[in-house]
């Protein structure tokens, strides 16, 4: 006997003839027409393609990073509050002026073409390692939040669209790897226990949050 449209339709989705007329109140299923859009029971819509992705490259050294789940509750932003910066600098001052133990404060530090290639996303130890952060005064938030930063004093200036891109990439992929959904997102002023400004009062807040899923 000749296999039905409907019937093969449910056999390619492993689903019921009769699950699929039911969701699509389908008088007679074995009557489809070419083209009908059809919904499948249990069926996983596509993922959406971010708006900014990841380099290839990149999003490939990051995959190998095991990350456990729910190591991270939160993803900080940060402002260096400096003209021009790059992690090897933040990673110096950290370690020898700071005497941070593990440098780098952060995550992750983007570049604005001063000191850093303009929207170069620099991984740090920290990330690598899945180590504490050290950019949150408070200890119990920095074993939990990971911190990115931007170089830039955006008290006086706003980020360069190459910064941005590479912040909603970087901020989209992490959300999927860690499972943070877009509350968790914050910027520094307002998660940290001590009143501050960063990532700066011109920091384009709205507009980043507007391109995450």
């Amino acid at each position: 006997m000749r296999e039905t449209r409907s019937a093969t339709i449910a056999r390619d989705f492993n689903v019921s003839p009769a699950s699929i007329a039911s969701l699509n109140k389908l008088s007679d299923p074995n009557k489809l027409r070419i083209g009908q859009i059809l919904e499948i029971p249990g069926a996983t819509p596509p993922p959406t393609t971010p708006q900014h992705p990841l380099p290839a490259a990149l999003k490939t050294s990051l995959d190998k990073t095991p990350v456990r789940a729910g190591r991270w509750k939160y993803i900080v932003i940060h402002h260096s509050a400096t003209d021009r910066g790059s992690a090897q600098g933040m990673d110096h001052y950290h370690r020898y002026k700071r005497h941070m133990e593990n440098g780098l404060a952060y995550h992750f530090v983007i570049g604005n073409g001063k000191g850093m290639p303009d929207g170069q996303i620099a991984v740090g130890q920290r990330w690598r390692s899945q180590l504490n952060g050290g950019h949150l005064r408070s200890e119990a938030q920095n074993r939990v939040a990971i911190g990115i930063c931007l170089v830039g004093n955006y008290n006086e200036t706003t980020p360069t669209p190459a910064q941005m891109r590479s912040l909603s990439a970087l901020t989209t992929y992490l959300m999927q790897r860690t499972r943070i959904n877009a509350t968790g997102v914050r910027l520094h002023r307002q998660i940290n226990t001590r009143p501050t400004e960063c990532p700066g009062k011109k920091f384009p807040a709205k507009a980043f949050m507007q391109t995450l899923p």
